[in-house]
């Protein structure tokens, strides 16, 4: 086995199959992505190659960096929600009475489709008949919000069912990473007389920091690519109130037929991606990382 495994052939064949898969399906998009920002396309005729043009018009683009705004916003309130994740799965892992009929609720969110949830909390927001207006109407709210129609709110309104969709996500991750946690240091920081939340604060969410790094670039990342639902609730409106990249490059290419300037908005969504990442990599570095 020794040498099957030290035989360079076979390592190259092991390791080929992989790296096909990543070289077609990400690398040389992105560089594609990238070549066409430099054309005049419809995405049908023939393009004709207007060099930085379309990259320059993108960083004069106010409408991009509204929307790029938007999803930085999000990938913020992402963030933040990480922190209510956490403590749901604290009380999870804490093995309360109930607790895997608990895990089974969070999980159920990520079993529908994206667009059965936008529909979902559409009849929800909905202004008129919608679960959260009949509740305030009930208890003597008379000017009751226009949760998708007032510009001012939309945005935020949108936030609740993207936490909600992934919630189930986060705090499965975070409790497989709790459980893991020994429970030697547990029963040898109740011996010396830490309370929960001690326990929590100082062993528990130390241990996992780790993971909980991982979670923070995931949910900011992915943030900032999100697309599905807020197309579906909202199409970015109104006006471009919950505009984000990811819904102003599609239009671009696939509503106005401008495949160019589509894929330079592409290929500035994933230069702000990485970055975010390297920045975020950077910040939450320790000592241990080094």
């Amino acid at each position: 086995m020794k040498n099957v495994m030290s035989n360079k052939t076979v390592i190259a064949l092991y390791v080929l199959p992989a790296l096909f898969l990543v070289l077609f399906l990400i690398y040389i998009p992105m560089i594609l992505t990238g070549y066409y920002g430099l054309m005049k396309w419809d995405g049908v005729g023939e393009m004709k190659f207007i060099g930085l043009d379309n990259y320059i018009k993108l960083v004069q683009d106010k409408l991009f960096w509204e929307s790029t705004w938007h999803s930085i916003l999000l990938g913020l309130f992402s963030v933040l929600s990480l922190i209510g994740y956490l403590i749901v799965s604290l009380v999870l892992a804490s093995k309360i009475k109930g607790a895997n009929i608990f895990r089974k609720i969070y999980i159920i969110p990520m079993l529908l489709s994206s667009v059965a949830i936008a529909q979902l909390w559409i009849k929800i927001f909905d202004p008129m008949n919608g679960l959260i207006n009949s509740f305030l109407t009930s208890i003597g709210v008379e000017n009751v919000p226009l949760w998708l129609a007032d510009p001012e709110i939309a945005l935020y309104a949108i936030f609740i069912p993207i936490v909600w969709q992934y919630a189930g996500f986060y705090i499965i991750i975070i409790y497989a990473a709790l459980v893991n946690v020994p429970e030697e240091l547990i029963e040898a920081a109740r011996i010396d007389g830490a309370n929960a939340f001690q326990i929590a604060y100082k062993i528990k969410v130390p241990l996992i920091s780790g993971v909980l790094k991982v979670l923070v670039i995931l949910a900011i990342v992915g943030s900032l690519k999100y697309f599905d639902l807020i197309y579906v609730m909202t199409g970015g409106g109104p006006g471009h109130a919950t505009e984000v990249m990811a819904s102003y490059m599609y239009k671009e290419a696939f509503g106005k037929y401008n495949f160019g300037y589509g894929s330079a908005i592409g290929f500035g969504l994933l230069v702000i991606s990485m970055v975010a990442t390297w920045t975020i990599q950077k910040l939450m570095k320790t000592k241990e990382d080094n």
